[in-house]
């Protein structure tokens, strides 16, 4: 009966029993920071990547007898434009032959349910909502018959988890971004 007492004042285990308490805390905030960076800076790339694609596709030329309400698809002389603008999205170079800025292996990780990681589109944008004091001047635009058109260059990968690579199971997240910028290729 006399151990107890001295057992219970016994301070020499105590750093480890609370080591034990606040371990599981710091590894779940330690990983769950590391995860969070990962996802922004795989969200960063994918923005910068379509960023770069779209501002490829707005610098493209105008085919003189485009239609916006017809068929968006004619908007660029150059019938390949939409092939160039996803090599520029994806390997950073028209030709598709460039130094892109990940791997070949990023944009092979498709989202489930998606076949295209990286899509163009045309839209365009009445002249009038940009002529508000209808003056007729619209800029760079005042040339052109019809609408001006704005490409869109989509794009979405899915999410490489850090805790996916040590062996846990991971969700499948995917990341996608979209940017568009108007032609002014004329």
């Amino acid at each position: 009966m006399r151990r107890l007492p001295n057992l219970l004042r016994d301070g020499d285990g105590a750093a480890a029993v609370e080591m034990a308490l606040v371990a599981p805390l710091l590894l779940a905030l330690m990983f769950g920071s590391v995860e969070l960076g990962n996802l922004f800076m795989d969200q960063h790339a994918l923005e910068k990547q379509v960023r770069d694609g779209a501002r490829f596709g707005a610098r493209l030329e105008v085919n003189k007898d485009y239609s916006c309400s017809a068929d968006p698809s004619t908007v660029f002389q150059d019938a390949d434009a939409a092939t160039q603008i996803i090599n520029v999205t994806e390997k950073g170079a028209v030709a598709g032959a460039g130094l892109p800025r990940w791997g070949s292996g990023y944009w092979a990780r498709t989202c489930t349910g998606d076949a295209q990681t990286v899509t163009v589109t045309v839209r365009c944008v009445d002249k009038d909502d940009i002529d508000t004091d209808s003056t007729g001047k619209t800029g760079v635009y005042t040339s052109l018959d019809g609408d001006i058109p704005v490409v869109v260059v989509s794009g979405a990968v899915k999410y490489r988890s850090v805790l996916g690579s040590l062996g846990f199971p991971s969700a499948n997240i995917c990341v996608r971004a979209q940017s568009e910028a108007a032609v002014t290729g004329l």
